[in-house]
């Protein structure tokens, strides 16, 4: 399909222009005027984008993008990065906060999917709701863990058994100060988060920065596959962060 109409429908779906973000969301660097493949990963970084030319992808959807407000020298790693993609005519499309809170393929809607959270609503850009009965929060952490290859890091705070849930991908731990559920549900810990989970009595499992947020763009390419037959691969380079 035409990568024009393809990244038209994108903004849309997502919304990006509703959301106040320091990523360049949207198509940041353009590629081939058609798409025959889509390719999504967490992260831009050179590795992946040498994994999408090997896979034969021209549209490469990331969470985390190349620009972030900053503006920096074309050389070094940069200009590697930037180089690469357009010799081999790689499409990069971000999508940052928009791609963690939208109601579908969002991370976090995607997360309470998986753990069987019920009663969603919006929490800064990400979601709470409340697991059907009372879970123990060990048995969350292992859900966790076995959704994500890893071990959770868990701060038992709160009680042991959870009923209410507040879910923020990545690096949300400043929000441990605001939180009112039994649990809060992250990816990076923070040294300064640490006695205050304690304090106010709330558990917190941080899942991994990387492991939370790979939920969205495979939800988002699998979307884009049903939608317009196009072919999709995850690229998947984790950072054990």
């Amino acid at each position: 399909m035409e990568r024009d109409e393809l990244v038209a429908y994108l903004d849309e779906y997502l919304r990006i222009h509703a959301f106040k973000d320091v990523s360049l969301n949207g198509l940041q660097v353009e590629g081939n005027a058609r798409v025959h493949k889509i390719g999504a990963a967490v992260d831009a970084a050179l590795q992946v984008f040498e994994s999408a030319k090997e896979e034969g992808v021209d549209f490469l959807l990331v969470h985390h993008g190349l620009f972030w407000g900053e503006v920096f020298p074309i050389r070094g790693h940069h200009k590697r990065r930037l180089e690469h993609l357009l010799q081999h005519g790689i499409n990069l499309y971000a999508a940052h906060l928009p791609l963690d809170a939208h109601p579908e393929v969002g991370n976090n809607p995607q997360i309470a999917k998986a753990l069987g959270v019920v009663d969603l609503e919006a929490y800064e850009v990400g979601v709470k709701g409340r697991f059907p009965t009372p879970t123990p929060l060990a048995e969350i952490a292992d859900r966790l863990g076995q959704l994500t290859g890893m071990q959770c890091l868990v701060h038992q705070g709160g009680p042991e058994l959870v009923q209410t849930v507040t879910i923020v991908s990545g690096g949300a731990a400043s929000l441990v100060s605001k939180v009112e559920t039994d649990l809060f549900i992250t990816g990076e810990p923070k040294h300064s988060a640490f006695h205050e989970a304690f304090e106010r009595r709330l558990n917190v499992i941080y899942a991994g920065h990387y492991d939370t947020e790979v939920f969205g763009v495979k939800a988002l390419a699998a979307h884009l596959s049903e939608r317009f037959g196009l072919p999709w691969v995850f690229l998947d380079h984790p950072t054990g962060l």
